[in-house]
């Protein structure tokens, strides 16, 4: 089930073989990392990669979330990923090309066998035509999956369609993905934005996740945080508002009436959760500065 208080407005994938850019992560504005053993990770660099981020991992990313995407559990290397970091200090494991329910549950069990010293959670990849019939069954395989991340690009490609500015290829699946995350009380992160020239481009794509109820944006720059940071979180007109919301709903309740208006417009129970919500991450967001 989702950590409603956690943000996740920005992503980052770092690169495992990368010891410069893991180390650059730890002062980094993101809000979570995947540090990455599987696309970004040559064959023959894996089991440098894995130490590489375990070393990372034991010396901190401060108040960033860290996440290992391991290779798939069908892989040569899938496995013993997982048994590499059951016992580090990872916050949960990234599981690509998900497509099934077994693939949650089979890495959950394999985790309990290997008695971690922490409860990771399980974030799946939704990156195939077939994950997107799935998500229902994907959804709802176990407790500990926590997260949806959306992959965009192998999406894309299975589907042979195009990149485009305003991802009509891709709307559909995102929709459904938002949709099945919401009905199970999961996060949920819109894909990455290929253009790292693309300035304009990415704050499109980063409104438009945000305003179909996407929680966050994964990235594949550092250069990109800023922009996701700023429109994923509540701004300061949003924050007002909220507060507003809930006063004037309150004082409405206390004399009586059952709904509020505010500005013209109608204010129910409906709308004091989501200014509530809007608050709580705020809130979380500020904790990261203290």
């Amino acid at each position: 089930m989702m950590n409603t208080n956690r943000p996740r407005r920005s992503v980052l994938y770092m690169p495992g073989a990368n010891t410069r850019a893991l180390e650059k992560a730890k002062s980094l504005a993101a809000d979570s990392l995947i540090l990455d053993l599987e696309d970004a990770v040559a064959p023959d660099a894996k089991a440098a990669a894995r130490d590489n981020i375990h070393a990372a991992l034991e010396s901190g990313f401060g108040h960033r979330e860290a996440v290992v995407r391991i290779n798939g559990l069908n892989t040569q290397w899938g496995i013993d990923d997982l048994k590499f970091f059951a016992k580090s200090k990872a916050d949960a494991i990234l599981l690509p090309k998900v497509e099934s329910a077994a693939q949650i549950q089979e890495a959950v069990q394999l985790l309990e066998q290997m008695n971690p010293a922490h409860k990771l959670t399980i974030w799946a990849m939704i990156e195939t035509p077939m994950a997107i019939f799935k998500l229902p069954e994907i959804c709802s395989s176990h407790p500990l999956l926590e997260t949806l991340v959306l992959g965009t690009s192998d999406l894309v490609k299975d589907l042979h369609a195009r990149h485009t500015p305003s991802r009509i290829e891709s709307l559909t699946a995102l929709s459904l993905s938002v949709l099945a995350a919401r009905a199970h009380q999961l996060c949920v992160l819109d894909g990455v934005h290929l253009s790292l020239d693309d300035e304009e481009g990415l704050i499109t794509s980063c409104t438009q996740g945000r305003d179909m109820g996407f929680d966050g944006k994964t990235l594949i720059h550092p250069n990109q945080i800023s922009a996701a940071n700023e429109i994923f979180g509540p701004s300061v007109a949003d924050i007002d508002e909220a507060k507003q919301r809930i006063a004037a709903y309150e004082a409405a309740i206390s004399s009586g009436a059952g709904i509020a208006v505010l500005n013209g417009k109608l204010i129910e129970e409906l709308h004091i959760q989501d200014a509530k919500r809007i608050l709580a991450l705020a809130e979380a967001i500020n904790s990261f500065n203290r």
